[in-house]
């Protein structure tokens, strides 16, 4: 009997002992990739990469690290392993859009590697989609949303305003989002009350609050470089579509001030260069209406941006050069100075497909003078710096959130080989491109 009794507490004690290992999550191995980690300008060459839980478990030269068994192994050899993207200035469909439109969106930002979004015009229904995606029910970047926007129609009176503070904050948003037309004493008590109940506040500059104000009030980040060629001008209460029509009145001895005051104010920039760049650059609107990703988009959707395109070609060529060559130079400037900056696109908006958007952001802010590095930084590891999620995200390291994208060539060395995506994992969920490919192809 007492044989019998030592002889099953063995048995237990090994079968407790195995559950464990049984019941452990698999792996999922990247194999020889050249490793992009972002807390540095270079590249770990021959690297494998363990997974597991949607954390990054174990990192360093093939050959060195053991690959566990029943593992999904990713031949990377030859390929570029870097954290996933982020897109700062991102739009989900609106409240009354079907559930498969909103999940087809946030589905294109993944399929391009974008692993956080921080949503610009917020509803009700985008928390929900928040909590969705952060439980991994649905295939999405990381959601950070403003609420609905706060702006000359909405919050016309301060009572309006802080009341939509007040709801905003109790309702669990993440920000505040500023559009145009609020004026300057609603945008004093509204700025007034975001600090008392601790909800940032970003987007646009009213004309009526002004670059100044906007600083000094200490804006999260100014989207669209909105306010800065106003500020250079010599009228800018005249100012139209971002101050398009003053390009020939700026005085640019006031660019180091501004810069100075931006610096002081630890405001963030989004620049959405890209937006400006499609809408007044000379390329035919029915040219860049063949672009591939252009499939991805409603037809009368896509005739209203060539619409808008014709529109501002109106504007002369030279006027929209000069303009464009500005604000590259204040892109330049302020992030040579040390202002920090955060990689957005504004999508879906003129000419910008989700996801897609982001890449062609990355080849305009080199174009302004950023390194590739410094351009993928803005959406990455500062990406974690802004939100304060250093020590979880940003960089690929061991004990990091797995959110990674796989490219076929190294975008230190062209920054266009960021588009050339073999697969992304979010949260640890691996798709390569095989299955990006079937489900986009699906319309799903």
């Amino acid at each position: 009997m007492k044989q019998f009794f030592a002889a099953s507490l063995a048995v237990a004690l090994v079968a407790a002992l195995a559950a464990p290992v049984a019941q452990q999550t698999p792996a999922t191995a990247f194999v020889g990739a050249n490793v992009i980690t972002m807390e540095r300008d270079g590249v770990l060459r021959d690297q494998t990469v363990i997974v597991r839980g949607g954390r990054i478990e174990a990192m360093g030269p093939t050959g060195k690290v053991t690959v566990p068994a029943g593992s999904t192994r990713v031949d990377a050899a030859g390929k570029f392993l870097m954290p996933a993207l982020a897109e700062m200035h991102a739009h989900i469909p609106p409240g009354n859009a079907p559930d498969e439109a909103i999940e087809r969106t946030l589905f294109l930002y993944a399929a391009s590697g974008i692993g956080t979004i921080r949503g610009m015009l917020g509803d009700p229904r985008h928390l929900t989609y928040r909590a969705r995606a952060e439980k991994g029910v649905i295939v999405s970047p990381r959601i950070y949303t403003s609420g609905p926007s706060l702006n000359g129609k909405s919050a016309p009176t301060i009572e309006a305003a802080v009341q939509m503070v007040t709801t905003q904050k109790q309702a669990g948003y993440d920000l505040l989002k500023i559009h145009p037309g609020v004026k300057r004493d609603v945008f004093d008590a509204m700025a007034a009350k975001a600090q008392e109940v601790g909800i940032p506040f970003a987007g646009h500059v009213p004309l009526d609050v002004g670059l100044a104000r906007a600083l000094e009030a200490k804006y999260a980040t100014i989207d669209h470089l909105d306010g800065y060629v106003e500020a250079l001008a010599k009228n800018p209460m005249q100012s139209q579509f971002f101050g398009l029509n003053l390009i020939n009145e700026v005085d640019e001895s006031r660019i180091p001030a501004l810069i100075e005051k931006t610096k002081a104010a630890g405001t963030w920039m989004v620049p959405t260069e890209t937006l400006f760049v499609h809408l007044l650059n000379d390329e035919d609107a029915q040219a860049m209406a063949q672009r591939p990703e252009m499939k991805y988009i409603q037809p009368q959707m896509l005739q209203n941006w060539i619409g808008q395109k014709q529109k501002f070609a109106q504007t002369p060529s030279a006027d929209r050069q000069k303009y464009l060559a500005l604000r590259r130079r204040l892109i330049k400037r302020l992030h040579a100075a040390g202002v920090p900056f955060l990689l957005g696109s504004d999508a879906p908006q003129w000419w910008n497909v989700p996801g897609f958007s982001i890449h062609r952001e990355l080849q305009v802010m080199v174009a302004a003078g950023l390194t590739p590095y410094e351009a993928l930084r803005s959406g990455t590891a500062n990406i974690a710096a802004y939100f304060g999620t250093t020590a979880t995200a940003g960089t690929v390291a061991k004990g990091k959130r797995a959110d990674l994208v796989l490219v076929d060539a190294n975008p230190l060395d062209a920054i266009a080989n960021s588009a050339k995506i073999s697969g992304v994992m979010l949260n640890g969920r691996w798709m390569s491109k095989a299955d990006i490919d079937k489900r986009l192809e699906s319309g799903k």
